[in-house]
């Protein structure tokens, strides 16, 4: 997958993110760690460590009982993540 195609996704779930309800402050925090990772990686900003993917999917499966769309989201961007090896 291509770096448009990543951007397509981030935007996805930042969008969503943004329109959950029922998120609590724990979880928004680790979403938001997730894709500020994601951004800066995408920025090419300074060497950053890369977010590991092994933890975005945690992340993932935590949130597929009570927020199943968020979490189609998450794990297409931890796909795309490991196939283009960050």
């Amino acid at each position: 997958m291509n770096e448009s195609d990543l951007r397509s996704l981030l935007s996805q779930l930042h969008a969503r993110l943004g329109s959950a309800k029922a998120l609590d402050a724990e979880d928004r925090s680790l979403l938001l760690t997730v894709l500020g990772d994601i951004e800066k990686v995408l920025a090419k900003d300074d060497v950053a460590t890369p977010p590991d993917p092994s933890s975005i999917e945690s992340l993932a499966v935590k949130f597929e009982a009570d927020h199943p769309v968020l979490a189609e989201s998450l794990r297409r961007v931890a796909d795309t993540l490991a196939k283009a090896g960050i």
